[in-house]
């Protein structure tokens, strides 16, 4: 099966399949709340919540007006972009991951900024819950 992916498609790939080297499993278009959607959303070891926006254009990242929204969702935030990406337009606060579809690597790591116990716990749950419904889905499309 061959999957016809589209640029940001392709640069969440690699994205996910580097942070699975650190120890993180990763879901793609998670919601963390409504109105919000991220590209990726990455737990990792010790519960830690990263938060990764794939942006395959100038355009495509001019036209996110909603990213600082996600800022309170996760300890880490970053950007994900390929080779071509002229990078001087993410702000300097910010992670920078360079991607392709195969792999990724962190260039600038995020500051972190932990988020609260409560709402920690509440990312957590909803991050298993979305996870498993899409395995089941995969497993019994009928359900």
């Amino acid at each position: 099966m061959t999957l016809d992916l589209q640029p940001g498609q392709k640069l969440a790939r690699g994205v996910s399949r580097h942070l699975a080297t650190h120890g993180y499993v990763s879901i793609e278009e998670f919601v963390p709340a409504r109105g919000l959607r991220v590209d990726v959303m990455g737990l990792g070891p010790k519960g830690e919540l990263w938060v990764i926006e794939c942006k395959s254009s100038r355009a495509d990242y001019q036209s996110d007006s909603k990213w600082q929204g996600y800022l309170e969702w996760c300890d880490r935030f970053f950007w994900a972009v390929d080779t071509d990406f002229p990078t001087d337009l993410l702000p300097e606060e910010t992670g920078l991951i360079i991607a392709d579809a195969y792999d990724a690597e962190i260039i600038r790591m995020s500051p972190e900024s932990k988020l609260a116990p409560a709402r920690r716990k509440k990312m957590i749950q909803k991050f298993a819950v979305d996870a498993a419904r899409r395995l089941q889905a995969l497993r019994d499309p009928r359900l």
